[in-house]
């Protein structure tokens, strides 16, 4: 069976590699950073800061009380989770490589070209108001453009650093949270499209027909019944759960130890959960990427052409919000090269007025991170590593 995904991907890098060598005069490197400097966009984000001075104002300063709220938010979620990992058999990682082909918890299955757009316009997003904010307090911007980051494809925008070390220390910070700020608004956005208009008018042509279950956890209950994912949950203890709040209804009154009569696509099964590892009470399968499986409704057939299309669409959705606020809460992480680490380093300098004492807290705060962030990869490595394993089988077939 041909896997488009790993064939796209291909492409994609292979167009990349063309390009790059083509115009290879054209591109700067850095380190990993292999740049494309363009002007585009430079001009509107000058109009916009121009347009309305204090809405802008209001926002960037605001972005700066989130950021950190959600830096401290973020450090304690992570920490938590972490201990939990390390110390509770059968925890999931708080954190997963968001590549195609890697199943994450509570996620739908992530395609290429979903991947692809969706860190496009979290990217596109989080670099053009960094630019709007650093024009907002008369910073220039050298140049914008697209990178590369190894394999992977990044935006960027490029102030006049000289000149934002000169501003003060709440313009200089409102500089770098205005992009994970944007991710954060973008995602709330997209999550208010997604409930209030996407879903509702989907509903009006759409039924329910199943829960999907894209993942099962090891070491739990649903695993060990030996059921291949993806898999359609029909009926649980006889009542049909072919709408999301049927399923719902039907899980939550069920206790750890009770026996549960699952009837699936592929057949039924009798499964005994356990314990929620985060509450002892609530009954715990093991199952994750649950998705609402849906069916146009009898008097909207004719439009079965376009359910691809739909289903596409919404997913598309689905992904920009997902990716977006995993994009805006990773940037306010406070390590050395990402926003969350300058927004730091410039709260400690402001501070403090010590820049040897803030780079050392800096130094200290990356390495934490660091640390945290390893700790939640490690489960995650063997499946990446059957990933690019996979890729690279692929371009050596091509080649």
């Amino acid at each position: 069976m041909v896997n488009w995904d790993l064939l796209s991907l291909a492409f994609f890098f292979l167009l990349l590699l063309f390009v790059y060598y083509l115009y290879k005069n054209r591109f700067e490197t850095q380190g990993l950073f292999v740049m494309y400097k363009t002007q585009i966009g430079i001009r509107l984000m000058d109009t916009m800061a121009k347009k309305a001075p204090r809405l802008w104002k209001f926002l960037s300063v605001f972005g700066v009380f989130v950021g950190f709220l959600g830096m401290a938010f973020l450090l304690y979620f992570l920490s938590k989770e972490t201990l939990k990992l390390l110390f509770v058999p059968g925890t999931e990682p708080a954190l997963a490589p968001v590549l195609p082909g890697i199943a994450i918890a509570g996620a739908p299955a992530l395609s290429f070209w979903h991947w692809i757009l969706a860190i496009f316009v979290a990217a596109v997003i989080h670099e053009f108001a960094h630019g709007l904010i650093a024009r907002l307090h008369k910073v220039p911007i050298k140049s914008s453009g697209f990178a590369f980051f190894g394999p992977l494809l990044a935006a960027f925008v490029e102030p006049d650093e000289k000149v934002l070390e000169k501003k003060s220390m709440m313009q200089q910070l409102s500089v770098f949270a205005a992009g994970p700020f944007s991710n954060l608004l973008l995602g709330a956005f997209v999550l208010v499209l997604l409930l209030f208009v996407v879903t509702p008018a989907l509903g009006m042509i759409y039924q329910g027909d199943g829960i999907i279950v894209h993942q099962v956890m090891d070491a739990y209950p649903m695993n060990a019944s030996g059921i291949a994912v993806p898999f359609t949950i029909l009926a649980v203890n006889g009542e049909e759960t072919l709408r999301t709040e049927q399923f719902v209804s039907v899980i939550s009154i069920i206790k750890p130890g009770d026996e549960v009569l699952f009837e699936t696509d592929k057949g039924e099964y009798t499964i005994v959960p356990v314990a929620h590892p985060d509450n002892a009470s609530a009954a715990f399968f093991g199952v994750a990427g649950l998705e609402q499986k849906i069916v146009l409704k009898e008097n909207y057939s004719s439009l079965e052409f376009l359910s691809g299309f739909f289903d596409w669409g919404k997913l598309l959705i689905l992904w920009v919000f997902l990716i977006s606020i995993g994009v805006g809460l990773f940037n306010l992480l406070p390590l050395g090269p990402v926003d969350g680490g300058r927004m730091f380093y410039g709260l400690v300098l402001g501070l403090t007025k010590k820049e040897a004492f803030a780079k050392k807290a800096l130094v200290a705060a990356s390495v934490f991170c660091l640390a945290l962030i390893v700790i939640n990869m490690i489960p995650w490595l063997n499946k990446l590593f059957v990933w690019l394993g996979s890729i690279f089988s692929l371009l050596i077939t091509l080649l």
